[in-house]
Parts: structure tokens; C-alpha cells; sequence
């Protein structure tokens, strides 16, 4: 199944990069759940593209670096330069059943960590060193940089 949700997330950014509107719509849930974690200034960057509120002029805007899924989570990297700025992002989709993409969450200019770790007798209580606490992925493109941090838990 992951294969097929990293299929769909691909889909989407072709899409997005020829402006098929149609194939967007087609792959984004009408009530999609997005939440951003960023610079202000930045806030509806991705959000304004999907919603044809502002036309990128630039067709690798969100052109990702690299592409992995894990589970019904599918982690995107890239960069875009913008009035000689370099803005890096994540984005974190949600694929439900291998078909629809019903979630973002939208990093920019921070560093992401994707973590996993698995519950015994329902308790959640995990550290970083414990052995039921497992890194999936991180940002490459932040790695030096004097950025915010997060962790995204599955």
C-alpha cells in the first residue's frame, strides 16, 4: 500500500507542476485537513495554489527532492527560491485507503523527524532512546541550518 500512496502524492505534484487542475482536485479530499507550521509570511503559500486563489508562475514551486512513504503517511521534501530566498518545506499527506489524499501538514523553514513508536498495555509514555521509539526520516535539506525542529510522532 505504500507504494500505491507514494504513487498518489507523486500524481499530485506532476499534476500541480502542469496546473491539470482536474487531476488535482481529483486526488485532494474536498475537505482536506491542513495545518502549517512556518514563517507567517509564508502561511498560505501551498494552501493558495490548491485553492486557485494565486497562480505560481514558477511550475517547480513545490518540485520535491525526495518522496518517501511510511504507512498512509507520505513525508515530501524540496526547496523553492523565491527573490533570491531560499524556502525550505516538507509536506506530510495523509492517503486514505490508497485512493484519496485527506490531510497535509505543511513544514516550511523547519526541520522534520519522523518518528514511529509502538504502544504496549495502551501506554504512550516513549523516549527517543527507548527501543519501541524508531526514526523513520528526516529532513536532509535543513540539516545544518539555524532552523526550528520538530518531531512528527506515528
Amino acid at each position: 500500500m505504500e507504494g500505491v500512496n507514494k504513487n498518489i502524492v507523486c500524481d499530485f505534484y506532476k499534476s500541480l507542476a502542469v496546473r491539470d487542475t482536474v487531476t488535482v482536485q481529483r486526488l485532494l479530499a474536498p475537505d482536506i485537513d491542513w495545518w502549517f507550521h512556518g514563517p507567517p509570511a509564508h502561511k498560505f503559500n501551498l494552501m493558495q495554489i490548491l485553492t486557485g486563489g494565486c497562480v505560481c508562475d514558477d511550475n517547480n514551486y513545490f518540485e520535491p527532492i525526495s518522496i518517501v512513504a511510511i504507512g498512509s503517511i507520505v513525508v515530501a521534501e524540496g526547496y523553492h527560491i523565491h527573490e533570491s530566498e531560499k524556502t525550505h518545506w516538507v509536506h506530510a499527506w495523509t492517503v486514505e485507503n490508497g485512493k484519496i489524499i485527506t490531510e497535509v501538514k505543511e513544514y516550511l523553514n523547519t526541520s522534520v523527524t519522523v518518528a514511529c513508536f509502538k504502544m504496549s498495555n495502551s501506554i504512550c509514555i516513549t523516549s527517543p532512546r527507548s527501543p519501541k521509539f524508531k526514526n523513520m526520516w528526516h529532513s536532509e535539506l535543513t540539516h545544518n541550518a539555524s532552523i526550528p525542529r520538530l518531531l512528527l510522532v506515528l
